[in-house]
């Protein structure tokens, strides 16, 4: 597996996304997992699929695992259904995906707050067949909305990121443009100013956008990064993408926060996928 040169990514934030690494593993290990491979932040999808309201025993035992080992936690998803999953968010479905976001927000800033997590995802939901676009980007804006301010209120960003459209083709937001129209608009509406773009870079490169345009372009508007290889959403070095000159034009643009590791570890334990990033700079600094 490739490394990055000497030096390259010294100066990076990194956090591991334990709804993607570590899986081998119960939810409430996957932290001290994470510690252990040298990691000191972590991120999550929203662990909960099947509820928006998890009993708060279930809460306050994700917080004293993350507590326990040591681990911060800087990125949640609101509720977006079943991830992996054909779902790919709730917010702009109407009807009880809708309901069940809206029943979410409070819950996930409330314990977003109570582990000093600053940023929350939220998938923006699939077209829904026989239901006006229109209509649905009106909803979406609407719980957007309710999010920044529940957001605002703990001291986070609101993240809205776009997917690819290979693997997820009714997602609407499937370009960079397209996820920052959007985060104008909730910005607009709201007047806080702390939605913000997550810059994937395995979904816009799965999308045929230019990397480098990208990041010149929007570096100022984006509150994450994550990233995996492409092809194959595994880890740097399996497959093209340069993400030493892409980290490093992320830098020069400006952005100094979190990159999250969202990739595959593929046919092997998710600690023996780290071999590309020096032991040095995985704990934050």
């Amino acid at each position: 597996m490739a490394r990055f040169p000497e030096g390259a990514v010294t100066d990076q934030r990194f956090d591991v996304n334990l709804s993607i690494l570590f899986t081998e593993l119960p939810l409430l290990e996957r932290p001290a997992a994470a510690a252990a491979a040298g990691f000191t932040a972590v991120e999550l999808w929203w662990p909960w699929t099947e509820t928006p309201t998890p009993p708060q025993t279930e809460l306050d035992a994700l917080r004293t695992a993350l507590d326990s080992a040591g681990t911060r936690l800087v990125g949640l998803n609101f509720y977006a259904g079943q991830l992996p999953g054909p779902d790919r968010g709730a917010l702009s479905v109407p009807g009880t995906e809708s309901d069940r976001f809206r029943a979410n927000i409070d819950v996930a800033a409330d314990f977003a707050a109570s582990v000093g997590c600053t940023a929350l995802n939220a998938l923006y939901g699939n077209r829904v067949e026989g239901v006006d676009p229109r209509a649905q980007d009106d909803l979406a804006l609407e719980n957007l909305a309710l999010a920044a301010r529940a957001a605002d209120r703990v001291g986070a960003l609101l993240l809205i990121e776009a997917l690819n459209q290979p693997e997820s083709p009714r997602y609407p937001l499937v370009s960079a443009p397209a996820v920052v129209e959007v985060v104008d608009r909730v910005n607009a509406a709201t007047g806080l100013g702390n939605a913000a773009f997550l810059l994937d870079l395995y979904h816009l490169s799965m999308n045929g956008e230019d990397l480098h345009q990208v990041i010149d372009a929007y570096a100022d508007k984006t509150g994450h990064v994550q990233l995996a290889d492409n092809p194959g959403r595994g880890a740097p070095g399996t497959g093209g993408l340069d993400f030493a000159d892409l980290l490093g034009r992320l830098r020069k643009a400006g952005y100094d926060g979190w990159v999250g590791l969202e990739y595959k570890p593929g046919d092997r334990p998710s600690a023996e996928s780290f071999g590309w990033l020096p032991a040095d700079s995985r704990a934050a600094r």
